[in-house]
């Protein structure tokens, strides 16, 4: 790659991955997690946004209030506080850029569409108003959860209980709807605790509907299929499908019903090993055994049909999931305003950040559309720092280990459990997935407490300085780098952080952050 091309990458992915879906993002079959790793979404033991979370030799809760910025990447001098606003450091007069036709045609490009997501073949349920309500009660219900296993689940505000408690863990556990979707409870606000601590930082659900692959590591190609990988997972729900489905016939019998018609008997022991809260999902430690999903004995042990429909009603009851998840968008913001003519919707230092955006820095190469990411998998150079306290994600593969994960998963769009496949799979993994992750989306992602896969880089600044830098210098992290330094002054790396935060939007309508009505 040019030395152009890669300074086009790099602003481009690289801030588009600090930033950074499914969702409830969760699931499916991945490896157990590896000493000294450390992702959550619709949380999975899954890579992609949250892979299992090795334990620690120290208690991740022991230093709660030290930070773990990456060492090596100097955080730039505070911007004023209102940054859209903020003055250069020098005596350079503060005046807007001269726009040019190209360039706005460049930025016209980025303009927030509020239009619908686009259908979804593999659920025949994700338009439909009643999925949605019924997926909306389920994203806020941790009944569908199994027991807590970190020993830092200790009743603190941070958790969400006491070790060995269970139906603690839902998705708006880690995905929280008054902060962006984003997970600002857990200690540190890097990665996530749930029954577990997750491998990787918490993408936020603004927008996944969007994407053509799911997870950091593009794990899942559907939604639905990331929740269910969520609710598998050992370090997230710590449940099974088994549970789930007998959960759904317990609890929302009559919800489920008036979607998806009758349940099965889920009630009769002779088909379906009767599971309770405390006893489904995994023991702590890696290989332990597990009870309720595939793989287990009493899984197992069913007979194909009984098997068949568990697994049907999991998924009908992710398709609902996901059908509410798809409502979830960031909405318009001021650099949109701004686009559409208001002169005084963003400061000057924004709009010369907007302008560097798609000029010099070379940012929408990767954090491309109304969206702003191009929903591919790129190496930004990123060596992982400690999180958390304890956690340090060593040799993380990224997409090289996802999609492979994904091609094969029998939840796969293009399985027997989907409506139609979503043709969004690469039909093979190659070297330039090798340690590369998926473009965040950048609308809202000022809210995020914290940045990259990883969670490392703590502020905007950080964020823009690692690419402004070009990465860090190799080895330290799987794959080739693709970027290079930028060059840019004190000033520019203001002026892009300005712009960044013009594109918070809204976000949902306040119906949609609470459980619904009864």
């Amino acid at each position: 790659m040019s030395s152009d091309r890669a300074a086009l990458v790099a602003c481009s992915t690289a801030i588009g991955l600090a930033l950074a879906l499914v969702a409830c993002e969760q699931d499916s079959p991945t490896p157990e997690p590896r000493a000294g790793d450390g992702d959550a979404a619709l949380s999975d033991r899954d890579r992609d946004g949250s892979e299992p979370r090795p334990p620690a030799s120290a208690s991740a809760d022991a230093g709660l209030d030290a930070a773990a910025p990456d060492a090596r990447v100097p955080e730039p001098p505070a911007a004023d506080a209102r940054v859209p606003d903020a003055q250069a450091p020098a005596a350079r007069p503060d005046l807007p850029p001269v726009v040019d036709a190209e360039t706005m045609a460049a930025l016209q490009a980025l303009r927030y569409d509020a239009s619908a997501p686009p259908p979804d073949p593999s659920n025949a349920f994700a338009d439909v108003p009643a999925a949605r309500a019924f997926g909306q009660r389920l994203f806020f219900d941790p009944a569908l959860s199994g027991r807590l296993l970190s020993k830092d689940n200790d009743g603190s505000v941070p958790t969400l209980g006491q070790r060995g408690e269970a139906g603690r863990v839902s998705c708006a556990s880690c995905h929280v709807p008054a902060t962006g979707f984003f997970d600002t409870r857990s200690h540190h606000r890097q990665i996530s605790l749930a029954a577990q601590w997750t491998r990787r930082r918490t993408p936020t659900l603004f927008e996944v509907a969007f994407q053509p692959l799911l997870n950091w590591d593009g794990r899942h190609d559907t939604i639905w299929a990331q929740a269910i990988a969520v609710m598998e997972s050992a370090v997230e729900y710590n449940s099974g499908r088994l549970f789930v489905a007998q959960q759904i016939f317990r609890l929302h019998r009559a919800g489920y019903e008036a979607v998806f018609g009758a349940l099965p008997p889920l009630d009769d022991a002779s088909r379906f090993p009767q599971l309770a809260a405390l006893e489904v999902g995994c023991e702590e430690g890696e290989g332990a055994p597990c009870r309720g999903k595939p793989g287990s004995a009493d899984y197992d042990g069913m007979s194909a049909e009984a098997q068949t429909d568990a697994t049907r009603v999991t998924v009908n009851a992710a398709k609902a999931i996901a059908a509410y998840v798809r409502l979830l968008r960031c909405g318009p913001a001021a650099f949109d305003a701004w686009l559409d003519g208001d002169a005084d919707a963003l400061s000057a230092s924004a709009q010369r950040g907007a302008v560097l955006f798609v000029g010099r820095a070379d940012c929408a190469r990767c954090h491309s559309g109304p969206r702003l990411s191009d929903g591919a998998f790129h190496n930004v150079g990123l060596r992982p720092a400690a999180v958390a306290v304890a956690f340090t994600d060593l040799g993380d593969r990224g997409a090289a280990e996802g999609l492979p994960l994904a091609l094969a998963d029998p939840l796969a769009s293009a399985g027997p459990f989907s409506d139609g496949d979503r043709k969004t799979l690469p039909p093979a993994v190659t070297a330039a997935h090798e340690g590369a992750f998926r473009t965040p989306t950048l609308r809202c992602a000022a809210q995020a407490p914290s940045f990259m896969h990883t969670g490392q880089l703590r502020t905007l600044e950080q964020v823009v300085a690692f690419f402004d830098q070009g990465g860090h210098p190799a080895p330290g992290y799987p794959g080739v780098s693709e970027i290079a330094a930028l060059g840019l002054d004190e000033q520019e790396r203001i002026d892009l952080v300005a712009f960044l935060r013009a594109l918070t939007g809204p976000g949902p309508s306040p119906e949609l952050l609470r459980p619904p009505e009864p």
